[in-house]
């Protein structure tokens, strides 16, 4: 007898062993599928399935922005910036979280805007909050800079705040800040008109906008308008991205084509 036999014998009724004697092999093939049928969650299914779909979306998208021309790719930064910038609802926030662009990642520019909100005196009196990945479980932070020059590149080249300020001092989160962010800008991989958003895949900006929004419900402060830069190669028909309970969708879209308010709060605070 196999030490599969003896295993299954051990807790088969009298019946059950009879017929593991007499086809011991059909009946172990039965029992794994009956087990299998048991055991597996119809949930974790379909978020494998939609994984794969990202994982897959991610590559196309990839191999779309090595397509796009160096030139063409430098107007679109350029037209997408000077939009924001001449926003009426980007020149009243006070506060606000953007991303440093990195150029390897294709990612829409923002060094222009940064350089504008960070010029000395600060535009209008903005205070600028910029990410820093702490490790690779999904958590980031938002910090606070004054300069350009309180930026240093990490481990993969790309450039983050510096967690101490030049006097030692620990640098403002925006977790703990006293006053609400009025604008996030983010970044991404792909977007759609209805507020999806694909990310690389690492959850760090959905795992943040989720737990600001948590606190800002928390404090009864007013939601941060959440507005993405895409590049026209970006934007995709509406359904191909596939979503899950722990995306968080956006406000608003700019490309440069223009503005593209999404929700309720965007048309509201954009389409005055």
């Amino acid at each position: 007898m196999s030490f599969t036999q003896k295993k299954k014998k051990e807790w088969l009724p009298k019946t059950a062993e009879a017929s593991l004697q007499a086809a011991s092999a059909p009946f172990v093939l039965w029992l794994c599928r009956h087990m299998t049928m048991a055991t597996t969650n119809p949930q974790d299914c379909h978020l494998d399935a939609i994984f794969n779909q990202k994982r897959a979306l991610r590559t196309q998208v990839r191999k779309t922005l090595k397509t796009i021309d160096p030139s063409h790719r430098s107007q679109q930064d350029d037209a997408i910036q000077n939009i924001i910038l001449g926003a009426p609802w980007f020149k009243s926030s006070l506060r606000l979280c953007a991303y440093i662009s990195c150029s390897s990642l294709r990612e829409v520019d923002t060094s222009k805007l940064l350089s504008l909100i960070l010029q000395d005196p600060p535009t209008g009196g903005k205070k600028l909050y910029v990410p820093r990945v702490e490790d690779k479980n999904s958590h980031m932070r938002m910090l606070c800079i004054s300069r350009i020059d309180d930026l240093i590149a990490n481990s993969m080249d790309i450039l983050e705040p510096d967690p101490l300020d030049a006097f030692g001092n620990a640098r403002e989160d925006v977790m703990q800040a006293n006053e609400p962010v009025d604008l996030f800008l983010l970044p991404g991989l792909a977007f759609d008109k209805s507020g999806r958003r694909l990310g690389r895949g690492g959850g760090y900006y959905d795992t943040f906008l989720k737990n600001y929004k948590d606190l800002a419900n928390t404090r009864n402060w007013t939601q941060p308008l959440l507005v993405a830069l895409s590049y026209s190669e970006q934007i995709l028909d509406e359904g191909i991205i596939p979503m899950t309970s722990s995306d968080v969708p956006i406000d608003a879209l700019v490309s440069p084509a223009g503005v593209i308010p999404i929700t309720a709060v965007a048309i509201k605070r954009m389409c005055p």
